[in-house]
């Protein structure tokens, strides 16, 4: 089991990511237009800069549902490498069946 501390902090910048992301990918595509001035491109930057660091999405972290474990998670399930054996092999996993060939 994670540390509550890291799965809350992860909820967190979900909630963040969710409610400024209109507005970075605002800030973001005025960012490419090559028609601003240089200037107003710093003023853009700089707007961009002062929101908070985890608003963005890459340091929204991938968890297991059920621990909260970070590492070998399943995107299909949302569910660590660990449990998707332990759920698979009692049947409590929908169409997952052991291979045999």
């Amino acid at each position: 089991m994670a540390k509550l501390s890291s799965i809350q902090k992860n909820i967190n910048r979900s909630r963040l990511i969710k409610k400024l992301s209109n507005k970075r990918k605002d800030l973001k595509n005025k960012l490419k237009d090559k028609k601003l001035s240089i200037e107003e491109r710093i003023i853009l930057q700089n707007k961009l800069n002062e929101l908070p660091k985890n608003s963005s999405s890459i340091r929204y972290r991938n968890r297991c549902e059920l621990t909260g474990r970070s590492r070998g998670v399943y995107r299909k399930f949302g569910l660590s490498r660990i449990k998707i054996r332990e759920l698979s092999m009692s049947g409590d996993l929908p169409g997952v069946v052991k291979s045999s060939w």
